[in-house]
């Protein structure tokens, strides 16, 4: 207990110490004369977080791609893209870029696609703060956290334990769809079994911002595509779709780099055996288990090179609805 009181001490006191420092550093800058004093506000606001920035995110990422295109040998030879190609190679590396692919497609399309049903199909009914409450709940989990979960689900039939089996056992279907109820062991349905996990965090996700999307559209033109003789499905995909356009867009590439480094569903639930491993999980492998670090550099600038196209789709999205906003 006396520890615990320490330690919230230090946190406190370094706190206020920071928070000293801060405000007088503020109180000096607001005595600059009026040329300088902008830029001296800009710079003690910005500064501390350009400088975590370069530390945390830039030094990581410039030493991480200078890293790869060299060899994990003692003498740390200078292989060019020797890397990349042994990537290539490998039927390893070659599986899990093709389960990140999977990943990126099918978890995207189908968080996208029930996100947006829910939110329509639950827009204005009875209980629907509860039923979007429920829905987004899986979200509020831990990757981790779901991981294990599900991987209760997909226990094997040898197990106590075990929701997937438990229901093919009550309703008498062939136990060989799963291999005999070891789910998780027989690829590629292991695979698709564990985006099943990200799809269930991620509509919670979708369903929340398409509702909001969904209520801000005016009512005066749907009005409007109803007198003009449009139904039901006509007034969603001509008239609510196009309308949230921009939600959309953001919707499908925050699933889109959330599905590229996926990491903690497959470390909890096979830890990236049987066919499962991700770019992401072998670059942790690399890293820090198999010792060679800099094929795991290798991993990690393809994956960031992945990354960018998506970055810069969602920058135009966000400018282009800033000009129409």
């Amino acid at each position: 207990m006396g520890q615990i009181f320490n330690a919230l001490k230090v946190v406190v006191l370094g706190i206020g110490v920071f928070a000293l420092v801060l405000g007088g550093i503020y109180s000096i800058t607001t005595k600059l004369q009026s040329r300088w004093l902008e830029a001296g506000q800009r710079s003690l606001f910005l500064g501390p977080a350009l400088i975590l920035l370069t530390v945390g995110l830039i030094v990581p990422a410039v030493r991480t791609a200078y890293n790869a295109f060299f060899d994990d040998t003692p003498r740390h030879e200078f292989v060019a893209f020797g890397n990349f190609v042994d990537i290539f190679q490998s039927h390893d590396e070659l599986t899990a870029i093709r389960n990140t692919v999977l990943w990126v497609v099918f978890g995207t399309v189908f968080s996208t696609v029930f996100g947006l049903m829910i939110a329509k199909l639950a827009d204005r009914m009875r209980g629907e703060a509860l039923a979007k409450a429920l829905i987004f709940l899986p979200t509020a989990i831990a990757l981790v956290g779901a991981g294990l979960i599900w991987k209760f689900v997909y226990a094997p039939s040898n197990q106590k334990y075990g929701l997937l089996n438990a229901l093919i056992r009550l309703f008498h279907l062939p136990r060989s769809w799963g291999g005999d109820g070891l789910w998780l062991l027989n690829p590629p349905l292991n695979t698709f079994l564990l985006i099943v996990i990200l799809v269930w965090v991620q509509t919670g996700f979708a369903t929340v911002v398409f509702s909001a999307a969904i209520k801000g559209v005016p009512d005066s033109m749907l009005e409007a595509a109803r007198v003009d003789g449009a139904n039901e499905r006509e007034v969603f995909f001509k008239v609510i779709v196009p309308s949230i356009r921009p939600t959309i867009i953001t919707v499908i590439t925050t699933t889109v780099i959330a599905a590229l480094k996926v990491f903690d569903i497959v470390k909890s639930s096979t830890g990236g055996n049987f066919d499962t491993s991700t770019i992401a999980n072998n670059v942790y492998d690399h890293y820090f288990i198999s010792g060679s670090p800099n094929l795991g550099s290798a991993l990690a600038v393809i994956l960031f090179v992945l990354v960018i196209p998506v970055v810069i789709v969602n920058q135009r999205n966000q400018s282009r609805t800033r000009e129409l906003g």
